[in-house]
């Protein structure tokens, strides 16, 4: 293939598909370039299906090169290894919207691999990503029913941007990620916002659909021009004889199982009726027991959500009733904070703990942030689902998943300057039958309140579902998780009484017009309100003081210039400090000094040591001091950590002195006054004159 370029305006600058020229042997590649942003998108398929799995095997891969930023990887191994958290969420990001345009029984394996070469940060590697993704799949021989599109849309000062810069991003109460398709639609939804009424947000969907129609008449070009043909694949689907015997035998029976408010037994009974159904086709169909489940599945599927569009759900809710919700705070008693949230099966824990800022996380990605003070982790236990699996490190869901409830609370947290900590939350989901992730972010602002973190706000989530049957659709209020697999969408809306927060889009449809997703987003916030209410039933606001466990933080603020004068030599005086009062002190090069100490009388002695530290020593000034050493001509005093004086021989007392050990001996204390610092700053003091000087105002008193 020669060399072929491409080019369209968004947003005012230049965005370039560069094809033919790089990663020849994959089935389809595109280098893309934004600003000084590159990323290469290479997707490959494998010649033949994989055997034994019932899902389709696809891949993204969200490859940084911390290259791409100047950077050199820290650490003791100096290469790339695991991806970054945010390599990971935008590999799902870009995942999402990508699936449910492959053919349905489709088992062959497909990768995308984006590759980030070079970074401007004004310029987004991963709207290059996504958009190459679709363009790459567009023009190979890859079975695809693409394009997509996607845009970025911030808001700054109240005005709608597409694709914001550096600047823009950081002033934006706004980060919206929308992808849609050729008819309109949208397909995927990513936000993290301050607040933002709902309206403003359908408002910037509808922003992006324009950009969005460009991006995707580009690439439909591009593959008219240069795009191979696709290739015929073996799709394993059952076929018609199985699905008419299985509709036959199990159809009738299914509405006798698929109904109960408990999820294990409604489960339970499906499997039952399930395992009957294949037993009792088996001798018709022998060899095809894959096809007997796959069909069974549909059939479940179909009655189901024929059944939900007439509006009875299987658990027998009203399409917009909100499942039993309650909320508990302060179950651990020697953590910092926790909270219990449970909304019908679905039961999250989550503990909060409150740390140094030393203990916040050091990133090293190609992002322009390199440090974040407030984190949150999620965890899905086997047992949440009544199944026993061998537990292993966070998997791609569970990232994602704590990552949206970390940008649902985010805009909630005090700034660092007013709550000078590191907050980790840990979600640890108990029970799980429908959207923990919503569930967590609800035991989070619980757990966070009760840990006394002031935040602005308390932050409530729900998920939204929708099944399409025909021209028929039914939008359904916190969806459970049948609903949830077997229907057409899982929408994720977490907010305040105020607004949005964070929203998560995620389709088994090719896309949805912005008016459903406005109806569930009113609906969401209908429910979210009921929330909020038994959350504030639990706890109204943060309690008044941190834990008594938690670290009690003091902020200084000395000259930048003194910071040599806390540390010392070596890190000596710093250390005497930490060894005498048990805290811990981080010191920012602008000249913050945060002390932690696990009780306040410790934490005061420390402040008290590098006020002293840092204290400008004049003349005339009088201290308390310790003898640190003699000399034949005097002693040396310490006045303060790593501050000593000389006290000459003449200076001890009034009358003479023959011998320095005659008047004091080592870790003695002595009044001292500062009589002179010369030149070279060091500090000559005198006994004699402070005693002169108490006697005056002994004499003083005496007189009064």
């Amino acid at each position: 293939m020669m060399d072929k370029r491409y080019q369209i305006d968004v947003a005012g600058r230049a965005l370039s598909f560069e094809i033919g020229k790089l990663a020849g042997q994959a089935n389809g590649s595109v280098l893309v370039r934004y600003g000084d942003t590159v990323v290469l998108v290479a997707a490959t398929m494998s010649t033949a299906p994989r055997q034994g799995v019932d899902f389709f095997p696809l891949t993204v891969d969200y490859e940084e090169r911390l290259y791409a930023v100047g950077k050199i990887p820290g650490g003791f191994i100096k290469r790339e290894g695991r991806p970054s958290e945010k390599a990971i969420l935008a590999a799902r990001r870009t995942d999402r919207p990508l699936r449910v345009l492959f053919p349905n029984g489709m088992r062959n394996d497909v990768q995308i691999v984006c590759t980030i070469l070079s970074v401007d940060h004004d310029a987004s590697a991963e709207f290059c990503g996504m958009n190459g993704a679709s363009l790459a799949l567009s023009i190979s021989d890859i079975p695809f029913g693409g394009p997509i599109g996607s845009v970025m849309i911030g808001r700054v000062d109240g005005q709608l941007v597409v694709n914001p810069v550096r600047e823009q991003v950081e002033q934006s109460d706004l980060s919206l990620l929308v992808t849609g398709n050729r008819a309109g639609e949208i397909s995927m939804v990513e936000c993290g916002a301050r607040e933002v009424p709902e309206a403003e947000i359908i408002a910037a969907m509808r922003l992006a659909l324009d950009p969005i129609r460009q991006l995707i008449g580009l690439q439909d070009k591009i593959a008219a021009e240069i795009g191979k043909t696709k290739r015929d694949v073996p799709l394993f689907v059952p076929q018609e004889d199985v699905r008419a015997s299985v509709t036959q035998f199990a159809g009738g029976r299914l509405k006798d199982v698929l109904f109960d408010t408990d999820k294990l037994r409604r489960e339970a009974a499906v499997d039952e009726l399930r395992q009957t159904a294949a037993q009792h086709l088996a001798e018709t169909y022998p060899g095809r027991e894959a096809e007997i489940g796959m069909a069974f599945e549909e059939i479940v599927q179909s009655a189901i959500r024929r059944s939900i569009v007439k509006g009875r759900r299987p658990d027998e809710r009203r399409p917009d009733e909100l499942r039993q919700v309650s909320a508990e705070v302060a179950l651990l008693p020697r953590t910092h904070g926790s909270g219990l949230f449970t909304r019908g099966q679905t039961q999250v824990l989550t503990v909060a703990t409150l740390g140094t800022l030393a203990e916040g996380q050091r990133l090293n990605d190609v992002g322009f942030e390199e440090f974040k003070r407030y984190m949150h982790h999620y965890n899905f236990p086997p047992y949440s689902t009544g199944e026993t699996k061998v537990l292993r490190g966070p998997g791609r869901r569970e990232i994602g998943h704590g990552a949206l409830a970390e940008k649902a609370l985010e805009p909630m947290i005090p700034l660092e300057m007013d709550f000078p900590y590191a907050i980790r939350l840990v979600s640890e989901v108990l029970e799980s039958n429908g959207s923990s992730s919503m569930a967590s972010v609800c035991g989070s602002a619980l757990a966070l309140m009760d840990a006394g973190v002031p935040i602005k706000a308390p932050v409530a989530g729900i998920a939204m579902g929708l099944v399409y049957e025909g021209e028929e659709y039914i939008v359904l209020t916190d969806i459970q998780g049948s609903e949830d697999h077997l229907g057409d969408m899982d929408f994720k809306v977490a907010g305040t009484a105020q607004g949005i927060t964070a929203l998560q889009l995620d389709l088994k449809l090719p896309g949805v017009a912005v008016e459903i997703l406005a109806e569930a987003m009113e609906k969401a916030r209908v429910v979210r309100l009921q929330i909020l209410d038994v959350m504030t039933q639990a706890l109204p606001a943060p309690r008044p003081e941190i834990s008594p466990y938690a670290p009690r933080v003091i902020i200084l603020h000395i000259d930048p210039e003194k910071i040599r004068d806390i540390i010392g030599p070596g890190g000596k005086t710093i250390n005497k400090i930490t060894a005498e009062t048990g805290v811990k002190i981080d010191i920012e090069d602008d000249g913050r000094v945060y002390v932690a100490a696990m009780d306040d009388e410790a934490g005061q002695r420390a402040v008290k040591m590098i006020e002293d530290l840092t204290k400008d020593i004049e003349i005339g000034d009088s201290y308390l001091g310790r003898v640190s050493r003699i000399v034949n001509f005097g002693c040396f005093v310490e006045i303060g950590p790593g501050k000593e004086g000389l006290v000459r021989i003449g200076e001890l007392a009034e009358e003479r002195v023959a011998k320095v050990e005659d008047v004091v001996a080592v870790g003695d204390q002595i009044m001292v006054k500062v009589v002179e610092i010369d030149s070279q700053g060091r500090i000559n003091l005198s006994r004699r004159q402070a005693l002169r000087a108490g006697k005056g105002r002994e004499e003083r008193r005496d007189r009064s």
